[in-house]
């Protein structure tokens, strides 16, 4: 790809104030291509490359990925110059473009991709858009976030449905065997998280939604953490929705998003919000008795009307800069920095709780833990007050910590984390 690397400089040197030399600038952005070719995960003057290019600042550690991941200058400079494009000519539309390059990321069809601010905005589309009846069952997780939770529930409030959880597992194969468990005559949906907020078990997302066809149950995928973090192919998976986001481990601004619905199931889920975009283009309040004409011929059914061009430029830009380095390379670099948390965590002894699966399928770069003793809020505080940057999980009664890392962090960020933990531990 070709970055603007003049605005690049602009960019480091108006937004960060980091002590970042023109040279410097130039040898990361050279540096980081690697031209589809393997990079050793723990290769730190290459990942040190890459970090330059972040304007996150480094008197913090920041392991909170899962909340908002940082862009990189690049994708900063893409949503200024989208912004200053449209600006300048005064013309309409462009963003629409952001859905065929989105597809390709994820390993759908263009036609399948309608555009959205975040997860919450997917997972109400199609909440609200599957075909049910009052006393039909949906399956969820005792994990969820808000964000999947509250939908349903309101739902469940305003037409009486059923919801049925389950906690996950310490394998795939018992997480499955307890969905199934859960599966009656009267389910419907199984609409759970890829990976939970909560504490990053990677859920057997692939198995999941064969379950479902085989039983005639929607498939319906909370994926706020999966694209930029794991190999993603959702034709392969088999979901019938997949909601996610670009501002977490796609590392894209915030306030954008994606909703896949697969193309022979759109018929089925009906929309309700609808605008300029949506339909044919056959509307006409002029009649007699004014048309409305038919849905559009794929997702662009699900939202309409005027989208922020500078964001999703920068949502392709974040992309680029993903397909620089080689999803593959951030893959591993992510399940190293993981795996590494989850090996120190484990060294602590008895009195640290690590409530993400070991396995290797289950695990990912989010890791949930709890210190026996020691209030969780507390434990916040005291990272914060050391300019270490976690996050507290109060949702659904928890009450633990969670961290999270991505391609800017070192292994030498977590072990700031475990210093704080040894100190908690006394």
């Amino acid at each position: 790809m070709q970055f603007n690397r003049r605005g690049f400089l602009r960019s480091a040197s108006l937004l960060a104030g980091l002590s970042l030399t023109e040279m410097e600038a130039m040898a990361a952005l050279q540096q980081v291509s690697t031209g589809g070719k393997p990079v050793a995960d723990d290769d730190e003057t290459y990942w040190q490359n890459v970090r330059q290019l972040f304007p996150l600042t480094r008197e913090w550690a920041y392991l909170n990925n899962g909340t908002m991941g940082p862009s990189p200058y690049p994708v900063i400079e893409a949503v200024r110059n989208g912004m200053m494009d449209g600006d300048h000519h005064g013309g309409y539309g462009g963003w629409e473009n952001t859905a065929k390059k989105l597809a390709a990321f994820v390993g759908a069809d263009e036609n399948e991709i309608a555009l959205t601010h975040n997860v919450t905005d997917g997972i109400n589309i199609t909440c609200w858009g599957v075909p049910l009846r009052r006393g039909d069952e949906v399956i969820l997780t005792t994990h969820e976030h808000v964000g999947n939770a509250f939908p349903w529930l309101n739902r469940r409030k305003l037409h009486g449905i059923v919801i049925k959880t389950f906690t996950p597992a310490a394998t795939a194969v018992e997480t499955l065997e307890r969905i199934e468990a859960l599966i009656t005559n009267r389910t419907r949906a199984i609409a759970v998280p890829h990976i939970p907020c909560t504490q990053g078990q990677v859920l057997p997302a692939k198995e999941i939604c064969t379950l479902a066809r085989e039983r005639g149950i929607y498939s319906i995928i909370d994926g706020a953490h999966g694209p930029g973090m794991l190999m993603l192919d959702l034709h392969d998976m088999g979901c019938d929705t997949y909601a996610s986001c670009c501002h977490k481990w796609m590392l894209g601004p915030k306030g954008t998003g994606f909703l896949y619905v697969r193309k022979g199931f759109q018929n089925t889920l009906q929309t309700y919000f609808v605008g300029g975009g949506s339909d044919d283009g056959k509307w006409n309040m002029a009649l007699e008795t004014p048309k409305m004409g038919k849905y559009a011929d794929s997702a662009h059914r699900y939202y309409g009307g005027t989208q922020a061009l500078g964001l999703y430029k920068g949502v392709d830009a974040a992309i680029d800069f993903i397909n620089t380095i080689g999803m593959q390379n951030i893959h591993n670099r992510i399940q190293m920095l993981g795996g590494y948390t989850q090996q120190r965590l484990l060294l602590l002894g008895d009195r640290v709780e690590l409530i993400t699966p070991t396995e290797a399928r289950s695990r990912c770069a989010v890791n949930g833990f709890r210190i026996q003793g020691v209030d969780y809020a507390k434990f916040y505080t005291q990272c914060a007050e050391n300019k270490i940057r976690i996050r507290m999980v109060a949702e659904n009664g928890l009450n633990s910590l969670r961290v999270s890392t991505h391609i800017y962090n070192t292994t030498a960020e977590v072990d700031m984390l475990i210093a704080q933990v040894k100190k908690a531990l006394g």
